[in-house]
């Protein structure tokens, strides 16, 4: 065996392990959105505009409502709705209040006054309709927790009502 074929194993093993642990510490590139752009194949993405708080509280008007008359009856199933909702905006315009006593209805105008009997208690309560709804089933009206507690309706969670209009609403 000579001395060069002998030396040059370690020396090729150190030269490529010394090469590998240099490749490892190598920092590499920083992107940041600033110099980095999107590869020219991939279309690029539109910005859409974002709703503004003013937007979302644009009343949703209904344009055809049914006809109406103070003094009409609605029958039918009731149901609330409340702590999901609470804090959020209503159809109108309005902050939900689960508190309040309101009613939401699919096409009754906004401001419409109703007198709901719940018929199994027999209890009875004043609502304002200030949002859009029930859409489940069949259902007429969906009263705040507020409105379905002073009736008995928060155990039971839905019951069949008698809603005669007081006073019809502007919109």
């Amino acid at each position: 065996m000579n001395f060069k074929s002998s030396v040059s194993h370690p020396i090729c093993f150190i030269i490529v392990v010394s090469f590998a642990i240099g490749a490892g510490c190598t920092p590499m590139p920083i992107y940041t959105s600033k110099n980095r752009k999107p590869p020219k194949s991939v279309p690029a993405v539109k910005k859409t505009t974002k709703k503004t708080e003013k937007d979302q509280k644009k009343p949703i008007k209904e344009s055809n409502h049914k006809s109406f008359k103070k003094g009409q009856v609605l029958k039918g199933i009731t149901s609330y709705y409340g702590p999901g909702f609470h804090g959020k905006l209503t159809a109108n315009g309005e902050i939900y209040n689960q508190n309040a006593l309101t009613c939401a209805h699919k096409s009754l105008p906004f401001g419409t006054i109703l007198k709901v009997t719940l018929l199994e208690t027999g209890k009875s309560v004043k609502v304002r309709v200030n949002d859009r709804g029930p859409y489940v089933g069949d259902r007429v009206i969906d009263l705040s927790v507020e409105a379905a507690r002073r009736i008995g309706l928060i155990k039971k969670g839905t019951g069949e009502v008698s809603a005669i209009i007081l006073k019809l609403g502007d919109n």
